[in-house]
């Protein structure tokens, strides 16, 4: 049974003005993935740096037409109360850092002049139509891409330089609110006259947005920097769910947990997706699985610009059991919004049109999958991993198994070149069908019967070079 995993090319509902009558939701028959329009879905990007819509430059059209055409169904973008000096983080052509005078966010723009990056101070108790004009418009078009958005609330603030350009610091409107340092912004106790502020703008997103189905909510972005509690993101997410409560929808709500791995400790009920950040090794996946809930790794970077690291990552996490990968594609930039912009080596991260279509065949492997019906079985590989290689599966018991294979881009010591592994496979008795996949390609590189007998089912992979993939069928007695 083949099971779709994007929805790009569906009906285009969002276009003509017919919302579908369900958002986003976890699936009912395995919560570590979405049911999105009628299908199970697991959600995999390649997305720009989150300026798309507070950047007015930014041509977002373009943008989500080339996640369509490259076969992709995720993407974040940030709200706007958060922006980036240009050169912070050493990113080229930052889209998140948008040229004097041209940062658009939901708070209207005073009669006063004086903000940091060009044009008037920002009234933080007026809303501007022109932004909500254009965030719905982004929706609309993604929604008619099948590109499902992750609109991130908040941004800690990492240096004085961000706190400068923020509309809530008070040199930047005329509310008299925001004399505070920038690591007691997101507080209940600290925040300088702001918390009324958030919660009011949290209540207005969500009321504007509440017919997308192409949507959920992240809280706040990295909120293990900059002074964010806890306690304030609860609060946000009890005026997410009341709001909506109130409207009769509910979209799904994600926290940002860490970078690399930790265990979700007394999660708030309302919170439906676990997202995290350089999640190699994707252990945090195992960590987390009990929450019956969908584990993410939806922001990668600092392993250099080769594709290699972040095709293993993508692999790796979504092997492990994990039913969200959006890695942080720096080729997206204002005159580049198709995705070609060629960045320096000092970039800290990747992302271009080769390594979009090695996302697409990952996808495309999982299309072939009836994935809802599978769970992460490490027991099911009981030897045969090539040394500096780690090996994560999925399985239906009895009926289907999905395995990856991929060189840990982090062990200097791991071979490279040309190579196979002889996988040994605890498979229940029984006639299969095995086809190993090249994860760059996405070609068959070798397909064979394997009866399973013993204990042990040795199977040796064709040549590779960095990584291959292998999906084991029963055959039909």
């Amino acid at each position: 049974m083949k099971t779709p995993v994007l929805t790009v090319g569906g009906p285009v509902l969002l276009a003509l003005g017919l919302h579908a009558a369900a958002p986003l939701a976890l699936h009912p028959d395995n919560p570590h993935y979405f049911l999105w329009r009628g299908q199970p879905t697991v959600l995999i990007g390649s997305g720009e740096h989150y300026g798309a819509v507070l950047n007015r430059d930014f041509d977002y059209r373009t943008y989500l037409d080339t996640l369509a055409r490259d076969g992709l169904n995720h993407t974040r973008t940030f709200s706007g109360v958060y922006c980036e000096p240009p050169g912070a983080f050493n990113i080229a052509r930052n889209t998140l850092a948008p040229a004097p005078g041209r940062l658009i966010c939901p708070w209207a723009r005073s009669d006063q002049p004086g903000y940091r990056n060009g044009g008037n101070k920002f009234d933080l108790t007026r809303w501007d139509p022109e932004y909500f004009a254009r965030l719905k418009d982004f929706l609309a078009h993604a929604g008619a891409r099948g590109v499902v958005v992750e609109l991130n609330l908040f941004c800690p603030f990492y240096e004085e330089a961000m706190w400068a350009l923020s509309p809530m610091n008070a040199s930047n409107n005329v509310n008299g609110v925001g004399a505070i340092a920038r690591t007691n912004v997101y507080t209940l106790d600290r925040h300088g006259g702001l918390l009324p502020h958030h919660e009011a703008l949290v209540r207005k997103l969500v009321t504007e947005l509440r017919d997308f189905d192409n949507l959920y909510y992240e809280v706040c972005n990295e909120p293990y920097f900059g002074g964010v509690e806890m306690a304030w993101q609860h609060r946000m997410v009890d005026v997410i769910v009341a709001t909506e409560q109130a409207l009769g929808v509910r979209h799904l709500i994600s926290l940002n947990i860490a970078n690399d791995k930790a265990k979700v400790d007394r999660p708030h009920p309302a919170v439906s997706i676990f997202n995290f950040h350089y999640a190699h090794p994707p252990d945090t996946v195992a960590l987390n699985y009990g929450l019956n809930k969908v584990i993410g790794d939806n922001e990668t970077g600092f392993r250099g610009t080769n594709d290699l690291p972040y095709r293993v990552e993508a692999w790796s996490f979504l092997l492990a059991g994990g039913g969200l990968f959006s890695h942080l594609d720096y080729s997206f930039t204002v005159g580049h919004e198709d995705g070609t912009f060629v960045y320096p080596a000092s970039q800290p991260g990747g992302g271009n049109p080769a390594f979009r279509r090695q996302l697409k065949v990952l996808a495309d492997f999982f299309r072939g999958l009836d994935f809802i019906r599978m769970k992460p079985d490490p027991a099911l590989i009981a030897g045969g991993v090539p040394v500096g290689h780690r090996a994560y599966a999925l399985a239906e018991p009895e009926r289907a198994y999905a395995i990856y294979v991929g060189r840990d881009p982090r062990d200097k010591k791991a071979p490279t070149g040309p190579q196979t592994a002889e996988l040994h496979l605890r498979l229940p008795a029984g006639e299969y069908t095995a086809e190993w996949i090249n994860p760059r390609t996405g070609q068959v590189d070798k397909r064979e019967s394997v009866p399973a007998t013993a204990e042990v089912t040795r199977l040796t992979s064709p040549v590779f070079e960095e990584d291959v993939a292998l999906r084991v069928r029963r055959r039909a007695p």
